[in-house]
């Protein structure tokens, strides 16, 4: 479905490497017929995927790190930025994934807003951007009461028969994207480690024990950690050595999962894009949310806290062709739809 309303221009506020690759097919198409700006932060998750995958950003402020006072001044002042660069670029219509810039920008511009949203356990950005959108657009598992306490109107909460992940994981992959080098005979086993910087983050790291009961029982395996930001990459080296493989550069995710034999995630994104492409996926259940309770209830995420547990899973895993798993996941990602021709949709009657 293409959109072919009278010419528009949209702006795409880009904040997550999440984000960067869910919006990534639908701004390509509607950059066919319209014009569009893609805004983003200086942070490297983002930025180095971007250039992974080709996508031009223009950079307006920076991540505003882990302290409150931090993320509060950063967001302040790249609202203000935002605000001259929109008021110039005179959007019709904004989308995000539920941006607090984008939302508190494009209200005081009186600029039509849609979100996206997956995640109604981010609390504090829920309550910054939820009261002020026009329309949200929510996977079909997320009950609409979940975002309606937040302050927006049930009728304009719009579901679409997909997860996230499904659309991250149907993207192709870049050309770019470097394949991890694997030694003859060694399993691969990547652990991803936990969110610690966003608002809804616990300061405990659940991933660290894990790791250390991994080495324990599979030093004879490639154990591969990714760290998503440079202070976890230091402490990790320090933690663990050489006793690990550290990637401490951004990385095309689809790539790097398409060539493990396990995967254990915090319970977020990448765990549930791991579990549609079929690879044995493991949830440590760091951030509870509701697709993660979806993919353990269908049987393509086994949840696991003790890190016991998660080694004595692992050996299943390692130990089982696991064609069951990769059934299940073909089938749950072919029924998922396309969530664009819905924003397109949603698009039209906001402009009428």
């Amino acid at each position: 479905m293409e959109f072919k309303q009278k010419y528009l221009k949209i702006w795409f506020d880009i904040l997550t490497p999440k984000q960067l690759l869910f919006f990534e097919h639908m701004i390509k198409r509607i950059k066919k017929n319209h014009t569009v700006l893609c805004t983003s932060r200086d942070y490297q998750q983002v930025t180095q995927l971007a250039k992974i995958r080709e996508q031009k950003l223009v950079i307006v402020g920076k991540h505003g790190g882990a302290k409150r006072y931090d993320k509060l001044s950063s967001s302040l002042y790249r609202s203000r930025l935002l605000s001259t660069r929109i008021k110039r670029f005179s959007p019709d219509i904004t989308v995000s994934f539920c941006s607090p810039e984008a939302a508190r920008v494009s209200y005081g511009l009186c600029i039509q807003h849609i979100c996206f949203s997956d995640s109604p356990h981010a609390t504090a950005v829920m309550k910054l951007v939820i009261p002020l959108v026009q329309k949200l657009l929510i996977p079909w598992i997320i009950p609409k009461k979940e975002f309606t306490k937040f302050g927006v109107n049930a009728k304009d909460v719009i579901h679409y028969r997909a997860i996230d992940a499904a659309v991250i994981t149907k993207r192709k992959i870049s050309k770019n994207s470097k394949k991890p080098s694997k030694k003859v005979k060694r399993k691969i086993i990547l652990v991803r480690v936990e969110e610690e910087q966003a608002s809804y983050s616990s300061k405990k790291r659940p991933a660290f024990p894990i790791i250390k009961e991994i080495i324990k029982n599979f030093h004879n395996e490639e154990i591969v950690v990714m760290g998503r930001y440079s202070s976890q990459v230091k402490h990790l080296a320090q933690t663990f050595g050489n006793k690990i493989k550290i990637l401490d550069k951004v990385v095309d995710g689809k790539t790097l999962l398409n060539n493990v034999d396990v995967f254990i995630g915090s319970g977020g994104t990448m765990t549930a894009e791991s579990a549609l492409l079929g690879v044995p996926t493991i949830s440590y259940n760091a951030i509870p949310n509701i697709i993660e309770t979806y993919l353990v209830r269908k049987k393509l995420v086994l949840r696991k806290r003790s890190p016991k547990q998660i080694t004595i899973s692992i050996r299943k895993l390692l130990d089982s062709p696991n064609l069951e798993i990769k059934n299940r996941a073909k089938k749950m990602l072919d029924s998922m739809e396309d969530p664009f021709p819905i924003l397109v949709k949603t698009m039209k009657s906001i402009l009428k």
